[in-house]
């Protein structure tokens, strides 16, 4: 071995050495605050235990019941001094078999359990107001309601008669925190979910009181904590909202549509079916019409009949139609999504269809706007009358076509080119023009 290779084999290793004992160094200097952060802060904290809090937002389905089951099992194999069901939610779309499960795990824990309404604003709407009455304590914020629960779905001979004659009074409408008080359903409000949790010392919260005389605050000595679904979860939650599914389920279809008709396979084809198959999840979670779901495939299976011509004519209509009564009926069993998500889905794929694709249409089965002289001589048939705009057929395009000389063609004659302008042929009768294209091209 050479001289310079020691030399370069030394300088690695010294490289090498300097990294490892800087890597070391940041380490140790880590440590303390590593020890800091896995240790609890004080003794109290660790014998006061875990007030779990599980964030329920959304109609009920079956990813929202999971978690909460799940929720509570993990909370009871821990120990927890309590469950708290932090609730805004304006329905269900599960089975009642399903609900069942749910209600038979919250009757059934060890842990203590509590529903607080909120925050202000939030609404318990549906079965929840049956399992408020399986509940260990309820609490409503300020602003916010419970109620309107309609027929029982919880098993009569199982549950009983939960809420009295205040379930009788929330089965068809809902009330508000003061009335909740007044009816002895819960023992005052509760702003805010850390009020509720400090009002829980008797089901096993622990709390003290900080600072004296004005200053004077009770507090929780038990760790809250906050629970929330998954990410994925989340977002699968999310996609099984009414609007999110409709919209989803509708662009997608109109995406996939408008990659037909370009050439390959691009970033709208995929796009259009990843929204798709999120739609038809979203859709098969939720209680929807079969005659709406094919109403809707119909009106984009109408829309492609005329988007070749670039003109909205009859199966145009019936498309958007379709469109229109599809989404008006694609829900039921109570749920419903506002008019906006249905604005903007009737009126935006209405306007796609009728402007946006038939460029691409032309897109397809032409070359670009420049260099088309070739086709000038071409001769092809008018699909209607041409008079003097109609549409005509060349080497099996469609294009939008006008007459050069006001000369009218009949629907089924052929026509020739003559010029073109942009996006639209100039044409005239094959036989019988004001003046024959060949002769006006040989004396040219």
């Amino acid at each position: 071995m050479t001289s310079q290779d020691q030399a370069v084999g030394g300088e690695v290793a010294r490289n090498l050495w300097v990294r490892v004992t800087r890597a070391l160094l940041a380490a140790l200097l880590m440590l303390p605050f590593l020890a800091a952060f896995s240790q609890p802060a004080n003794a109290q904290d660790a014998d006061a235990g875990v007030a779990v809090v599980l964030q329920v937002s959304g109609l009920l389905d079956p990813l929202l019941a999971d978690f909460v089951v799940d929720g509570i099992e993990n909370a009871d194999a821990e120990g927890a001094k309590v469950v708290v069901l932090q609730l805004n939610s304006t329905g269900s779309v599960i089975s009642n078999d399903k609900l069942n499960e749910l209600a038979d795990v919250i009757a059934d824990a060890e842990v203590p359990i509590a529903m607080w309404v909120g925050p202000s604003g939030a609404r318990a709407t549906g079965p929840w107001v049956e399992i408020a009455g399986l509940v260990d304590r309820i609490g409503v914020a300020p602003g916010s309601r419970i109620g309107n629960s309609g027929s029982e779905r919880l098993l009569d001979d199982r549950f009983g008669d939960l809420l009295g004659a205040a379930g009788v009074l929330m089965q068809n409408d809902t009330i508000g925190a003061d009335q909740v008080i007044e009816l002895g359903i819960a023992p005052n409000d509760a702003p805010t979910v850390g009020d509720f949790v400090v009002s829980l010392s008797d089901l096993g919260v622990e709390i003290s009181t900080r600072g004296e005389g004005e200053d004077a605050r009770t507090v929780s000595d038990s760790v809250v904590r906050f629970e929330r679904l998954s990410l994925v979860a989340g977002q699968l939650h999310t996609v099984a909202s009414p609007p999110v599914a409709y919209l989803l389920f509708t662009i997608g279809l109109a995406l996939l549509v408008f990659e037909f008709y370009t050439a390959g396979v691009g970033v709208a084809g995929v796009v259009g079916a990843g929204m798709f198959l999120l739609g038809v999840f979203g859709l098969w979670i939720l209680p929807v019409s079969a005659a709406a779901i094919v109403l809707i495939v119909l009106a984009m299976f109408s829309f492609s009949v005329d988007v070749q011509t670039g003109v909205p004519r009859y199966w145009t209509i019936v498309g958007a139609l379709a469109l229109l009564v599809g989404t008006v009926i694609l829900f039921k069993e109570g749920v419903s999504m506002s008019w906006i998500p249905m604005v903007v889905g009737v009126v935006g794929i209405t306007m796609m269809m009728v402007t946006g694709m038939p460029t691409m249409v032309r897109t397809r089965f032409s070359t670009p706007t420049i260099g088309r002289e070739w086709m000038i001589g071409q001769v092809g048939a008018a699909l209607e009358d041409v008079d003097p705009d109609g549409i005509v057929k060349i080497n099996e395009a469609l294009w939008k076509a006008r007459t050069n000389r006001a000369t009218p063609v009949a629907s089924g004659g052929q026509v020739r080119v003559v010029a073109v302008e942009g996006l639209i042929l100039e044409v005239e009768p094959e036989e019988g023009a004001a003046r024959d294209y060949r002769e006006r091209r040989s004396n040219s």
